[in-house]
């Protein structure tokens, strides 16, 4: 597996050691994968953007879990980390024989929308890679990822508990359907399991999807916050962009953030996902009682 060490990944690593499945993670830092270490996995040490790691960490492997990406950079970043690491990642798991490969990308992710952001360039060039490779494959295209440990729903509990309001960016129109990370893994782990899924792309968002101005009134009222909210233009929010995303770490606030935003909703078309793997998901609600 790439990428056990983030958000998405610790919920996959769990879920797949719960089931008494063997894991194997590429790490950057041998001590960053000491959770994973703790949890029974073996790990190697490596990159995605060092072929000659690929290929120790795939060797005797059955089945290749893809998370490895970034949301935020030059395009040359998403060239050498998303789109030359993935393939070079399948030449390696085709030289191993691996059996499966289930990747990780990301629900907007089309050839309409593309060349709107690096992300959803590097993302739908990703798809093609696994598409056109003679793997067997299996992709999922989550909507946001909401999760108490991690990802950006953290973050908009705090701006609903300490801003005086809550500023919500442009109309407040466009819906998502937020997926629980544990269903997230959920799915991962049943792809690695199951025979009859290989070769098909997956949509998958929770139960729920609804507007950012009803996510908000949700987030409020689940919480018992009593704080009034506020429509921000769009043009006021990229301009403030400008200086967020110039500041160090992973920040909640982008110029390419707000475009993917202005592309309109980011929810499932279809019940394919819900059909297939048939377990009960997470109600928006629920979500919001859990988070940290």
């Amino acid at each position: 597996m790439t990428g056990g060490t983030g958000f998405v990944g610790g919920h996959v690593v769990h879920e797949l050691r719960g089931r008494d499945l063997p894991v194997r993670c590429l790490v950057r830092d041998l001590r960053r994968g000491a959770r994973l270490a703790a949890w029974g996995c073996e790990l190697v040490e490596g990159d995605v953007t060092h072929a000659e790691s690929l290929r120790d960490a795939v060797a005797g492997v059955d089945t290749v879990i893809h998370l490895v990406a970034i949301r935020q950079g030059k395009r040359e970043q998403f060239r050498r980390i998303m789109v030359e690491g993935t393939r070079d990642l399948l030449a390696a798991s085709r030289e191993a024989d691996v059996r499966r490969f289930v990747h990780m990308s990301a629900l907007g992710t089309t050839e309409e929308t593309k060349d709107a952001v690096p992300y959803y360039w590097a993302k739908w060039e990703n798809e093609q890679q696994v598409q056109g490779s003679t793997l067997p494959y299996v992709i999922f295209r989550p909507s946001f990822v909401f999760g108490p440990d991690g990802g950006i729903l953290p973050t908009f509990v705090k701006l609903a508990k300490l801003t005086p309001v809550t500023p919500i960016v442009g109309s407040g129109r466009q819906r998502i359907q937020p997926i629980w990370a544990d269903d997230l893994a959920k799915f991962f782990a049943d792809a690695v399991e199951r025979d009859d899924v290989t070769n098909r792309s997956f949509e998958l968002g929770g139960p729920d999807a609804v507007s950012w101005n009803e996510f908000w009134g949700r987030l409020k009222r689940v919480r018992g916050i009593r704080r009034p909210s506020l429509h921000i233009p769009i043009g006021l929010m990229k301009v403030n962009a400008l200086f967020t995303e110039r500041l160090p770490g992973d920040v909640p606030l982008t110029r390419d953030l707000l475009k993917m935003l202005e592309l309109g909703d980011n929810v499932v078309f279809g019940d394919d996902a819900v059909r297939t793997f048939a377990f009960p998901l997470v109600p928006l609600d629920e979500q919001l009682r859990r988070a940290s």
